[in-house]
């Protein structure tokens, strides 16, 4: 495929995944401690995989991890929800980041349908 460093969508998921770990960092609390874990590995795995699968041998493959990387962001949407709701983080961080998320899924979405080849 192509250099990661080159995709605009690993350029904003890496500076989400970034963002996200600063505001987990943040989350006080033992109780808290696995939804921090949580948001932190589901926000490094968007980036994670789309550097996986940029070094993939085929279209279709790199397809598929685009869709682990998509999967990934539901995921976060999710912890962010989540982290808004017990007031672990405020609603401008939540906003911010969820925001950010969708963005990203959506341009993995479009990648994926780009890259992925025509079935007959």
């Amino acid at each position: 495929m192509s250099d990661f460093r080159k995709l605009e969508v690993w350029r904003k998921a890496h500076e989400l995944a970034i963002r996200v770990h600063r505001v987990a960092g943040g989350i006080r609390g033992a109780t808290n401690l696995s939804l921090r874990s949580q948001m932190v590995r589901a926000a490094m795995s968007i980036p994670a995989n789309i550097v996986e699968g940029s070094s993939q041998d085929s279209r279709r493959e790199f397809a598929r991890f685009l869709g682990y990387a998509a999967n990934s962001a539901t995921e976060l949407e999710y912890h962010l929800i989540m982290a808004r709701d017990i007031q672990a983080i405020s609603l401008n961080d939540y906003t911010a980041l969820v925001g950010r998320t969708v963005e990203v899924r959506k341009m993995l979405r479009g990648l994926m349908r780009r890259v992925t080849p025509p079935t007959a």
